[in-house]
C-alpha cells in the first residue's frame, strides 16, 4: 500500500494530488494502525501539546516516571526511546509519517512498556500522524504564532492544535486527563475538553519560585524542589510535569527526587562552560528558540548577564512575518548580536538575513557571518571574561537544510564542544 500511495504522490498533477491528500494522509494512518493492531489501546498514552516546552515537558515526564519505576517509551523532536534504547531524531519531523508512529507504539508494547509520552505537533495533525492513537492523557504548554504560512493563518494553526483535544475526548480509555496551562489564553479551550479530569496547572499553583542563575527553585505542596534548569518558561515546564505526574499517581518525593537529578536536556538551554582554570570564563548555551516568544524568553533568562547571541532564523520560505521582529528582539536584550546562516532551503539565505536586519535598531551591535560554524568560533574567541554566548534556532536538529532539500550533517552543541576543546583545552 504504502508502495502504492508513492507512485500516486509521485505521478498525479500537483493539483489534484492536493485534493487528495487528506484522503492521502488518512489512508497512511488507517493502514498502519491496522497493520500494527492498534497498539496505542495496550499502553498508556500521554501526549504532549503546544507551541514551546513541548520537548522539554516530554523529557521531564519521562525522567519522573522512570524514577517511580515505570518502563517508558518517549517520541520527540530530541529523540526516540524505548525502554533502554535511545536514538537520536534524524528526521527532522517531531512526527514522522510512513506508519512511524503506530510502529514506535507497538515496538514499545513489544518491549514491555508501560507508558508511551510522545509530542504531538499541528502539522502532524493537518497530516492526520495522530488519527488512531487513543490517548490517556494531552499535556497543553502554550499557544504563539508559528508556521503560519503552511496552516493559513493563526486560527487554522490554533483550530489544528485543539483537534488534539477533540483526539482526547474521543478515547476510549479510561479515565482521560487533559493538563493545560491556565496561564495561557488559550488554556480554557483545552481544559473544556469533555474528559473525566481537567487539570489545569499555573504559577498560582506554587507557594514560591525563584529563578536562579543556575537552576529554579519551586515550593509546591510544601516540597521544595531545586531543577537544574533556568527561565520562568521552565517554571510552567516544570508544573506540566509535575500535574500530569501526580495524575499517574506519582508520589511528590518521587517527583522532587526526579527533577532534583534532573540530566541535561540536550538542545534546550543546554550549557557547556570553560574549564575552571582557563583564561576566560565563559557559558556557551544552545538552545531550540525559533519563534520571537521564544528568543525573548531566552534571552531573559540570562537578563543579568553580558550576552553574545548567535542566531538565524529557522526554516526559509516560511513564516517570514517573523524575521523582523527577532532581529529587533536581539539586538534589545544581547550586547552583540551576530546573524547567520541556519536552514535556507530554496531562499537565499542572504534574503533571509536581510529581513532580520530590517529589525535591528542598534547596527554597532550587529556582526554578520554566514558560515554556521565561523559565527559559532567568533562569539566563543570574542566573548568577554564571564559573558554568556547564546546559540539559538537549531537546538538538537541534526542538518541545515539547503536548496532542493540537500542537507548538511550538523550539531551547535558538537560546534561548540570542539571550539572550546580548541580554545580552552576542555569543556565542563
Amino acid at each position: 500500500m504504502e508502495t502504492i500511495l508513492y507512485y500516486i504522490k509521485k505521478f498525479i498533477p500537483s493539483r489534484f494530488f492536493e485534493l487528495l491528500q487528506p484522503i492521502y494522509h488518512f489512508l497512511f494512518a488507517f493502514i498502519g494502525a491496522l497493520y500494527y493492531r492498534f497498539p496505542s489501546k495496550e499502553i498508556t498514552v500521554i501526549g504532549v501539546t503546544g507551541t514551546k516546552g513541548k520537548s522539554t515537558v516530554t523529557e521531564l515526564i519521562n525522567a519522573i516516571l522512570e524514577a517511580d519505576g515505570r518502563r517508558t517509551a518517549m517520541a520527540g523532536t530530541i529523540r526516540f526511546k524505548i525502554g533502554e534504547k535511545s536514538e537520536r531524531n534524524l528526521y527532522k519531523m517531531t512526527m514522522p509519517g510512513r506508519f512511524f508512529m503506530q510502529r514506535f507504539l507497538r515496538d514499545a508494547v513489544n518491549a514491555g512498556c508501560d507508558v508511551a509520552v510522545i509530542e504531538m505537533t499541528s502539522q502532524g495533525v493537518t497530516q492526520y500522524r495522530h488519527k488512531f492513537i487513543h490517548l490517556d492523557a494531552l499535556v497543553f504548554t502554550n499557544l504563539s504564532p508559528e508556521h503560519i504560512e503552511s496552516h493559513g493563518s493563526y486560527e487554522k494553526y490554533v483550530s489544528a492544535k485543539l483537534k488534539l483535544a477533540t483526539l482526547l475526548a474521543q478515547s476510549q480509555k479510561r479515565p482521560r486527563y487533559m493538563i493545560a496551562n491556565k496561564d495561557d489564553d488559550h488554556g480554557v479551550d483545552f481544559l473544556s475538553a469533555k474528559i473525566e479530569y481537567a487539570l489545569p496547572y499555573g504559577l498560582s499553583d506554587l507557594e514560591l519560585h525563584t529563578l536562579n542563575k543556575d537552576d529554579i527553585s519551586l515550593v509546591i505542596d510544601g516540597a521544595t524542589i531545586r531543577v537544574p534548569m533556568v527561565g520562568l518558561f521552565n517554571v510552567y515546564n516544570a508544573l506540566a510535569a509535575i500535574t500530569c505526574a501526580k495524575a499517574f499517581g506519582v508520589p511528590m518525593k518521587t517527583i522532587t527526587h526526579a527533577l532534583t537529578n534532573l540530566s541535561p536536556i540536550k538542545g534546550r538551554v543546554e550549557r557547556f562552560r570553560s574549564p575552571k582554570n582557563s583564561s576566560k570564563k565563559i557559558t556557551a548555551v544552545v538552545d531550540y528558540a525559533h519563534t520571537a516568544d521564544s528568543l525573548e524568553k531566552l534571552y531573559k533568562a540570562f537578563e543579568k548577564e553580558k550576552k553574545i547571541c548567535v542566531l538565524g532564523n529557522t526554516g526559509g520560505g516560511r513564516d517570514t512575518w517573523k524575521r523582523p521582529e527577532m532581529g529587533r528582539i536581539a539586538t534589545q536584550y544581547c550586547d552583540r548580536v551576530i546573524l547567520t546562516n541556519e536552514d535556507p532551503y530554496d531562499e537565499d539565505p542572504k534574503k533571509i538575513i536581510d529581513d532580520m536586519v530590517r529589525g535591528i535598531e542598534n547596527e554597532s551591535k550587529l556582526t554578520i557571518i554566514m558560515d554556521r560554524r565561523k559565527a559559532i568560533h567568533t562569539a566563543i574567541t570574542e566573548a568577554p571574561s564571564g559573558s554568556v554566548v547564546i546559540i539559538s534556532g537549531k537546538g538538537t536538529d541534526p542538518y541545515i537544510m539547503g536548496p532542493n532539500n540537500t542537507k548538511m550533517p550538523w550539531s551547535d552543541a558538537k560546534v561548540v564542544q570542539q571550539e572550546m576543546q580548541t580554545l580552552f583545552g576542555g569543556v565542563v
